[in-house]
C-alpha cells in the first residue's frame, strides 16, 4: 500500500493558501489529469484520484482543520480524535483498473467540482461525464455511481461513458389543447442557435405545471452513453369566462330578467360547444347549474370527465320606456301587497 502524499504537496500549494488558491490549483491539475483527456493512462487516473481526494479535504473547512491537526490519520477507520469523520475523506472510494469496475464518491464539495469540471468540458458535462454521481444529475444517489464491464456505461478500459443531461423547455398550450390533447409540432431553439422540431403527443386533460418527458431527446451522452431526456414544462393559457379547478370547469351565464321570472331556456357555452339549459320560473341570481360530463377529461381515466358548474347572473333592464317603468312599478306594488319583494324574498 503506497504512502499518501501530503495534500498540500499534491495540489502544489502552501498551508496558508486561501479557498480561491485551493480551487485554482485543483482546476489546473484536474484539467491536466482528467481521465477523459488521458484515455487508457492508468497513471493519470491515479493522479486524478489523488488530487481529487486532496481537494475534497482542503476545500472543506472542517475537514481541512482536522487534517491540519491530525494529518491523514484523521480519516482512518477507528480514529476518534475528531469525533466526526472516518474512512474515506470524500475522494474516490475505490479504483481497480483491469477488472472493469470503478466506483467513485463525490461528497462534501461535489457541487464545487461540478462547476469546475463544467468549465473544462462544457455545459453538457453535467449528467453525462459522470452519469450517476451526485451533483451531475445521474441515476445514482448521494454522490456515488458504479460502472461495470459490459454494463450501461461502456466496456472496461473505454473512455468514461455517461447519460446525457436532461434539458428543460417551456411549452404553452391553449385551454382547449390542454383539455382535448392531441399532437402538436414543437420547435425549440438550442444553445447553438439550431432549431429542432418535435411532434409531441399532448395527453388530454393535462394541467398547468405538469411535465411531458421526451425520452432520449436531451443532450447526447458521452462515450457512447444514452442521451438525456427533454422535459417540457406545461403552461396552460387562460380562457376568458372559464375557470378550471382540477377536472371541473366554472362559468357564468347572463339571464334576462324576464326569463328568470317566467322560466325558459338559456344558451350556455361549454368547451364542447353551446348547450341549452332550462330554467325554472323564479330562478334567483346566484343559482348554480351543474352540467354533468362537460368538464375536463381525467388523464388517468380517459373515460371519466369532470363537470361544468354554471352560476346564474340576472341581467337588470336598462333604458326602460315610460310604459315599461309604469308596469314594473305596478309589479313592485303588487309584490308589496303580497308581502314579497320583486326578487321573491320576504319584505
Amino acid at each position: 500500500m503506497r504512502t499518501k502524499r501530503d495534500y498540500y504537496e499534491v495540489l502544489g500549494i502552501n498551508k496558508n493558501a486561501d479557498e480561491a488558491s485551493v480551487k485554482k490549483a485543483y482546476r489546473r491539475l484536474a484539467k491536466k489529469y482528467h481521465p477523459d483527456t488521458n484515455s487508457g493512462n492508468a497513471q493519470a487516473e491515479e493522479r486524478f484520484k489523488e488530487i481529487t481526494e486532496a481537494y475534497n479535504v482542503l476545500s472543506d473547512k472542517e475537514k481541512r482543520k482536522l487534517y491540519d491537526q491530525f494529518g491523514h490519520a484523521a480519516f482512518e477507520e477507528g480514529f476518534s480524535g475528531a469525533g466526526t469523520y472516518g474512512g474515506d475523506p470524500g475522494g474516490y472510494g475505490s479504483f481497480r483498473s483491469g477488472d472493469g469496475f470503478h466506483e467513485y464518491h463525490f461528497e462534501g464539495n461535489a457541487g464545487g467540482m461540478d462547476d469546475i469540471l463544467k468549465e473544462f468540458f462544457g455545459s453538457s458535462f453535467g449528467d453525462s461525464a459522470f452519469g450517476g454521481f451526485s451533483g451531475y444529475g445521474g441515476a445514482g444517489g448521494h454522490g456515488s455511481g458504479t460502472r461495470h464491464s459490459g454494463g450501461p456505461y461502456g466496456r472496461a478500459g473505454s473512455s468514461y461513458a455517461g447519460r446525457g443531461q436532461d434539458v428543460s423547455a417551456q411549452l404553452t398550450l391553449t385551454f382547449e389543447e390542454a383539455a382535448f390533447g392531441g399532437k402538436k409540432l414543437v420547435r425549440l431553439r438550442r444553445d447553438d442557435g439550431s432549431v429542432q422540431s418535435y411532434e409531441v403527443n399532448i395527453p388530454a386533460g393535462i394541467a398547468d405545471g405538469k411535465t411531458i418527458r421526451l425520452q432520449g431527446k436531451g443532450a447526447p451522452g458521452m462515450g457512447g452513453g444514452p442521451a438525456g431526456d427533454l422535459l417540457l414544462q406545461i403552461t396552460v393559457m387562460e380562457k376568458p369566462g372559464f375557470t378550471r379547478k382540477g377536472q371541473d370547469i366554472y362559468t357564468t351565464v347572463q339571464v334576462p330578467f324576464t326569463t328568470a321570472v317566467f322560466g325558459g331556456e338559456v344558451p350556455v357555452q361549454t368547451i364542447d360547444g353551446t348547450v341549452l339549459c332550462s330554467l325554472k320560473p323564479g330562478t334567483q341570481c346566484g343559482t348554480k347549474i351543474r352540467l354533468r360530463g362537460k368538464g375536463i377529461v381525467s388523464m388517468s381515466q380517459p373515460s371519466v370527465r369532470g363537470d361544468q358548474y354554471v352560476t346564474v347572473e340576472i341581467q337588470v333592464p336598462r333604458d326602460l320606456t315610460m310604459e315599461a317603468k309604469r308596469r314594473l312599478k305596478e309589479f313592485e306594488q303588487s309584490c308589496a301587497r303580497r308581502g314579497n319583494r320583486p326578487n321573491g324574498s320576504a319584505a
